[in-house]
């Protein structure tokens, strides 16, 4: 069967221990997780978790069945129609051209965030292929360090 990339979010109680019943029950079958966000849901007790992961029709069929089954699980939803995004923290050495990083910045949903006397850094938030061709085509620009989120979704 076809692996295939799925958006999971889980609603959860906000409290200790919750994120690590979560990732055990993906590393003890074996399943990968390619991405994962965890923020509060403002004005709430409980948090959002969306994970990023592959695997076939059944294997994600039995991931949901299994988040499910823990305690502090309150919804399990699949995305299928989503707005998704990934931010990237690019720094880059102040001798490289401003200009030309600002106009790929630009062209991916980003900017300059910071310049100081020896770096500058630029943020993007795109859609996580995108954000991977940014990546790919700053290189030129000799990046000193790249920090990039894991995706949030929401279902439209």
């Amino acid at each position: 069967m076809p692996e295939e990339r799925r958006v999971i979010s889980v609603i959860v109680i906000n409290e200790a221990s919750v994120l690590s019943r979560i990732a055990g029950l993906f590393s003890g079958r074996g399943y990968n997780i390619d991405s994962l966000t965890v923020a509060p849901i403002p004005e709430s007790k409980y948090s959002r978790i969306t994970i990023v992961t592959q695997g076939s029709v059944l294997v994600i069929e039995q991931i949901i069945k299994q988040l499910h089954k823990l305690i502090p699980v309150l919804k399990v939803y699949e995305h299928a129609n989503l707005v998704e995004k990934e931010m990237a923290l690019v720094k880059f050495p102040v001798t490289e051209c401003l200009s030309d990083i600002a106009a790929l910045c630009a062209a991916y949903n980003g900017k300059i965030v910071n310049v100081s006397e020896d770096f500058m850094i630029c943020n993007v938030a795109d859609i996580p292929q995108r954000v991977d061709n940014f990546l790919k085509a700053i290189k030129r620009f000799h990046p000193k360090e790249i920090v990039r989120s894991g995706v949030v979704a929401m279902e439209i």
